[in-house]
């Protein structure tokens, strides 16, 4: 299966990603970006963006990339740093791109970036390849 095939299958079956309003940008081998704009329901009591979001729409563009290369591939490890607050009607960025690809664990850099182009989040992921591929 094409990365874009991939990509659908699981999204088609994620409302998590839909319920962020996850939209896809690109998405190839080891690679995927996605975007989604700020509602007002994520925002915490300082009236920014809830940490989950940015580390969820970082998640799902991780789940995206380490799986378009062909085999079912699950998170074993991630970490976020926030480094800029996000506000409603802010528009995010996550690009996901693969590190390392090795026989059983792979590696990914997550940048969320907001609409002028500057960063908000650095996310890393490990994640687990099984033997089950897609079909």
């Amino acid at each position: 299966m094409s990365p874009l095939e991939i990509f659908h299958k699981m999204y088609d079956n994620d409302p998590f990603s839909k319920w962020l309003g996850a939209e896809l940008l690109s998405v190839a081998e080891g690679s995927c970006s996605l975007c989604m704009t700020v509602r007002a329901e994520m925002l915490n009591g300082f009236g920014v963006a809830h940490g989950g979001i940015t580390f969820s729409l970082a998640d799902s563009a991780f789940a995206f990339a380490c799986n378009s290369q062909g085999r079912h591939t699950v998170s074993i490890h991630c970490t976020v740093e926030h480094i800029a607050p996000v506000f409603e009607g802010d528009v995010l960025a996550a690009e996901a791109r693969e590190e390392n690809l090795g026989k059983s664990i792979s590696n990914y850099a997550i940048t969320v970036t907001k609409q002028d182009g500057s960063p908000v989040a650095f996310f890393r992921g490990v994640a687990y390849r099984k033997q089950q591929v897609w079909e």
